[in-house]
């Protein structure tokens, strides 16, 4: 049910039908509640708290996922490539834990949400997790003196923490209708400021075509090409070699169709389970799917191998993605963290 709720709202939100314009004045309530909000910060009524470090925001303002995860682990990689020693905080969706966690190889996903676990394992930073991301940036810098660079994620409306560069990530779907919960999508305006705008879709797609995208946008795409067997990792296989399967391909993210479009790009023709976002896999899960192989991502493999009966299913398989990016946005990057920190360009 709360999938196909989610669906529904999702598909009512993209276009400005009866639903939508019900919701309306509801909307511009809610607008005028955030730019509010905001503009305490803005005027000074309401102060910032500045890191010791540059401080770089991961988000986005369209409800649900768009793809931060696999962004934020490029970024990492870029700024390691770079010579900085970068760290993650993040909120850590589902978390249980109530104070500022400071990540370990044997954490939960249960306790520090799956998505900063799988950032961990991914890139093996120092990540914190927090309701409070100037806590969590506190406690990272006082543990890991080491890092020089923080990366937010998910924390474009987390306004009491200071940052330098603001990255606002988009899907396919753009801004939606344009309009703001609940008679549309969006968390806070299109029109919000940012210092770059990423489109995370394929590239027969253009920017010119998706609603509210600058045509400036950096384009990134998720690539998939291998997969790798939960039980034993180090079982990887080609995507391709699963065309001659029975195949069901199961996802708890944000877009679950983005998983299966993954998939079908790639050529394999699967059975597609959609889960709610931050799904809490058990034992029963895949009792019922009869396929030879179970295709999963890596953000719901995080949880799935802290089960004991998934961990022997031989049948789940994990499909990692890899974000790539236009060539000259690590450049770009780089330039305004030199400029923001030093006050000039690199050589």
């Amino acid at each position: 049910m709360r999938v196909w709720l989610e669906s529904w709202l999702l598909q009512a939100w993209q276009k400005r039908g009866l639903v939508a314009c019900l919701l309306w004045p509801l909307s511009r309530l809610f607008q005028l509640i955030v730019t509010f909000r905001f503009g305490l910060f803005v005027l000074g009524y309401k102060a910032q708290a500045k890191l010791s470090v540059p401080v770089i925001v991961v988000g986005n303002i369209y409800v649900g996922g768009t793809g931060k995860t696999p962004l934020v682990i490029w970024l990492v990689q870029q700024l390691q490539a770079a010579g900085y020693r970068p760290g993650v905080i993040s909120r850590g969706y589902g978390a249980q834990a109530d104070n500022v966690t400071l990540l370990t190889a044997d954490a939960l996903a249960s306790q520090v949400g799956d998505e900063p676990l799988l950032i961990a394992q991914r890139t093996g930073v120092p990540v914190a997790v927090g309701r409070d991301r100037v806590a969590a940036g506190r406690a990272l810098l006082a543990s890991h003196t080491e890092v020089d660079i923080v990366i937010a994620d998910d924390g474009l409306q987390h306004y009491f923490l200071a940052r330098d560069i603001e990255i606002m990530l988009f899907d396919q779907r753009g801004a939606g209708n344009g309009w703001m919960l609940p008679a549309g999508p969006l968390r806070e305006p299109v029109q919000r400021r940012r210092d770059f705008t990423v489109l995370n879709a394929s590239e027969e797609i253009s920017a010119a075509a998706v609603p509210g995208i600058p045509a400036d946008a950096v384009r990134m795409q998720l690539q998939a090409q291998q997969a790798y067997q939960l039980a034993a990792p180090e079982c990887r296989q080609p995507l391709a070699n699963f065309a001659a399967k029975r195949l069901c391909a199961v996802a708890g993210i944000g877009h679950p169709q983005r998983f299966f479009t993954t998939l079908a790009n790639a050529g394999l023709q699967c059975e597609g389970v959609a889960l709610p976002d931050h799904f809490a896999f058990d034992a029963a899960t895949f009792q019922a799917i009869a396929a030879d192989c179970i295709l999963i991502t890596e953000k719901d493999a995080v949880k799935c191998r802290q089960i004991p009966a998934l961990q022997t299913d031989a049948r789940i398989w994990v499909v990692p993605v890899e974000a790539q990016l236009d060539g000259t946005f690590a450049a770009d990057l780089l330039q305004m963290i030199s400029e923001k920190k030093h006050g000039s360009s690199p050589a």
